[in-house]
């Protein structure tokens, strides 16, 4: 199957293309937002081909993840919009910017995210997150806590970069950190990089107050670290209480990340049970699978 998708989310992404078709990916000279083509620190397979959008034919099903890719698509191809973000603005009464169309199906990335988006008579689905397995292990080494986050700076309380002060030993990794208070930041690693640097920290971090579900919390997961995170959107449900510490009350996540810093042991269990609960929750083969399928259907109702 030929499947026309840009590319937006890399890590998404990442693990999408893992599968037995052939990829088709705009590249344009800038390599901007609408023309990035293939990956730089991501590792994507040969079926993955960048191709100027005028150029891409044979296209059997496309991969929207903007409204305005929308427009940008053949007639007649069959379209899947991917909502990776939970909505914004008059929550939860945010309608869909695609609500109400009966020319797209809708699939989210989380059971929280189709429960609040209001979409209408649009037809939706759920595909949850599945992800290459990070070759990196937990080692807890450094007495540090790790946070992966994106232009924390500019996202503020939506990431919860106004929390980080609060904790001891915090480390952010990702793009955009630069200029955090109080923090020690790394820029710009490739993944394969940063997972063995994020894996020597004690415990992962996951601070964000309104997110879909950061790939990265399970990647740290599926490494075999334990969690301290929010118990907002879809954390409740990826992070047991077992596998980690969950809470509203930030003070209880300060008292557990001192906690886990002073006693690796206790880390370390946590840690293995997050890891299992992460690998049969969010593993490659079950992501792909329900990809196939939902694939197979819009193809053959397209027919």
């Amino acid at each position: 199957m030929n499947i026309l998708l840009w590319h937006v989310h890399g890590s998404w992404t990442t693990s999408f293309v893992q599968g037995k078709h052939r990829y088709l990916v705009p590249v344009n000279p800038a390599r901007d937002e609408w023309g990035r083509g293939r990956a730089r620190t991501f590792d994507w397979p040969d079926s993955v081909e960048e191709l100027p959008h005028d150029q891409i034919r044979d296209i059997d099903v496309a991969i929207a993840q903007r409204p305005e890719e929308l427009d940008l698509i053949p007639p007649h191809v069959p379209v899947i919009y991917v909502e990776h973000n939970t909505p914004k603005g008059d929550v939860p009464n945010t309608r869909h910017p695609l609500a109400d169309r009966d020319d797209v199906l809708i699939a989210h990335v989380t059971h929280f995210n189709e429960l609040f988006w209001d979409c209408g008579g649009t037809r939706t689905t759920v595909i949850e997150h599945g992800i290459v397995e990070p070759a990196a292990r937990w080692t807890g080494a450094l007495e540090r806590l790790a946070v992966v986050t994106n232009e924390p700076v500019r996202r503020g309380r939506v990431t919860g970069t106004d929390l980080f002060g609060r904790f001891p030993a915090v480390d952010v990794f990702g793009m955009g950190v630069a200029g955090l208070d109080g923090c020690a930041v790394h820029e710009d690693l490739p993944q394969r990089a940063m997972h063995e640097a994020v894996a020597q920290r004690r415990a992962y971090l996951h601070l964000c107050r309104w997110t879909s579900l950061g790939l990265s919390l399970i990647e740290a997961m599926q490494m075999g670290m334990p969690v301290l995170a929010l118990a907002t959107t879809e954390a409740v449900v990826a992070v047991p209480p077992d596998a980690g510490v969950l809470s509203t009350r930030v003070d209880d996540l300060v008292e557990a990340a001192h906690w886990l810093l002073d006693e690796p042991e206790e880390a370390a269990r946590l840690g293995a049970r997050a890891r299992q609960v992460a690998l049969a929750r969010y593993g490659l083969d079950r992501f792909l699978a329900d990809w196939d399928r939902l694939l197979e259907e819009q193809t053959c109702a397209s027919r």
